[in-house]
């Protein structure tokens, strides 16, 4: 496993041997050392106001309505396992204090858990496997190139709908909310319309909304829309799916509010 260090490489010596090495290592495993974290702050929990989860009453009852051809998309685009997760959502618990232990260990400069004789930390290929996305095909690298543009999240949400007071109910500030895209559904499938497409693309932004990028109740940013919207057009969302576990982790580490899939985290 390889570990960017350039951010505090200052702050690392030259090698100088094992004995060193060994040295440096265990300095770098003080979770107390580092300025708040949660490990040296025992007042601190993970509160239900730093969850920033809740349950979705709207999410079981409209998959449900889902027209098969419209199943068939998501299962082509890899979400099989995310689709069966979201439709068992109402039964699943989750257990908080497990978390924050888990939080308690989190290393924010090795993305690591530092337990007393070891580390850990979790891996894309077995995130991969357990979430059931498309694999991410090391050897590839070559042959991708990325265009960095300008996130238009009316854009995307214009597949789905053009309606003006649609587009308006769907987006606040910097965020999509899900329970409107999810009305939009059942109300496209109660009408028995041919929008087999479209209601996929929002189907996936509300299960990924929910599963994999939980942010803020109910709401998703313009960026984890933009990557969500990129699953029908076969790019591997492995990658973004552990770093925004990762940015959630260091967040709840430090005091601020927990993010990220705890599903995956749990799993």
């Amino acid at each position: 496993m390889k570990r960017n260090y350039s951010a505090f490489a200052e702050d690392i010596p030259a090698y100088s041997g094992p004995k060193a090495a060994r040295e440096a290592h265990a300095d770098l495993k003080q979770l107390s050392a580092i300025p708040r974290h949660i490990y040296a702050r025992p007042e601190l929990q993970i509160l239900p106001s730093q969850r920033r989860f809740s349950k979705m009453p709207w999410l079981v009852p409209m998959l449900e309505l889902l027209p098969p051809t419209s199943i068939s998309h998501l299962k082509e685009w890899g979400l099989s396992t995310i689709f069966v997760l979201a439709k068992n959502y109402n039964k699943l618990v989750h257990v908080w204090e497990s978390v924050t232990a888990m939080v308690e260990l989190w290393h924010p400069q090795t993305n690591s858990f530092i337990f007393p004789e070891f580390e850990v930390t979790i891996l894309l290929e077995e995130l991969e496997i357990m979430l059931g996305l498309p694999r991410y095909q090391r050897g590839e690298e070559s042959a991708l190139s990325y265009t960095v543009e300008q996130i238009n999240s009316w854009s995307i949400l214009a597949y789905i709908t053009t309606k003006k007071n649609d587009l308006y109910s769907m987006t606040s500030g910097m965020h999509v909310h899900l329970l409107p895209i999810a009305q939009w559904i059942t109300s496209q499938c109660k009408r028995k319309t041919t929008n087999y497409t479209a209601i996929a693309k929002a189907a996936a932004i509300c299960i990924c909304g929910v599963i994999l990028f939980p942010e803020a109740d109910g709401a998703i940013s313009f960026g984890n829309l933009s990557i969500i919207d990129s699953i029908s057009e076969g790019m591997e969302i492995g990658q973004a799916v552990l770093g925004f576990l990762y940015a959630g982790l260091t967040s709840a580490t430090l005091g601020g509010p927990f993010y990220g899939s705890v599903v995956a985290l749990e799993l």
